[in-house]
């Protein structure tokens, strides 16, 4: 099996890494709205947690997004409790390099931030994002409430049909209940306002999600 073949597999939780007890800590205030990065969280914020290939690009999208109210990035979905990053890159910890946007209910929506995660990467590519290649770096939806586990697979439905009109092929995104999230190391926090030249990665496909009409009542 070639070395990409076997960065795509999954591991599972019986030969991950035991990883540790111990919670990353130290992480200071947000580098752009310096707000909090970790709870709590002041009432009229929401939750959303998604995983769009390498977290450094993904995290400034949401972060210049209107309503937000404070981002960090971390893992999820995974076996290992408390990962470092470089476990993560093993493949051996099972977890997805994720994104945490927390949001002003009052100012913006759920749907909203399903907008800007359907339009900011290539769903349909597996266990890869553009040159980054490995279960890390999957598309995934974790979501906190029934209501939004409804408004994502409303929402996939419909991008699935502009994607075909443009001549892709078929969503691999991962939508699952967020389990527990890993802050990553304070480095990776809003790594592309400390590193303005750093690595992005992300490319969109340049169709538009036609969100609008999804609702997210429960």
């Amino acid at each position: 099996m070639s070395l990409f073949a076997r960065k795509r597999e999954m591991v599972t939780a019986d030969v991950a890494l035991p990883g540790r007890e111990e919670p990353m800590t130290g992480l200071g205030p947000h580098l752009v709205l310096g707000t909090p990065i970790t709870p709590p969280f002041p009432d009229g914020t929401e939750q959303a947690i998604f995983g769009m290939g390498c977290f450094w690009g993904a995290e400034r999208m949401f972060w210049r997004a209107r309503g937000i109210y404070t981002t960090a990035v971390g893992y999820a979905a995974g076996f290992t409790p408390n990962p470092t990053y470089q476990e993560v890159c093993t493949g051996m910890t099972g977890h997805n390099e994720v994104v945490l946007a927390v949001f002003k209910t009052a100012e913006t929506s759920y749907e909203e931030m399903l907008k800007i995660f359907w339009e900011g990467h290539d769903p349909t590519q597996g266990m890869r994002q553009g040159n980054d290649v490995g279960t890390q770096y999957r598309s995934g939806i974790y979501w906190t409430t029934e209501a939004q586990r409804d408004a994502a697979l409303a929402s996939r439905e419909m991008f699935q049909e502009e994607l075909a009109r443009a001549g892709y092929g078929q969503i691999t995104t991962e939508i699952a209940e967020a389990g527990p999230f890993y802050y990553a190391e304070e480095y990776h926090q809003q790594y592309l306002e400390a590193n303005p030249n750093g690595y992005c990665g992300l490319g969109g496909t340049g169709v538009s999600c036609p969100i609008g009409t999804v609702s997210a009542a429960g």
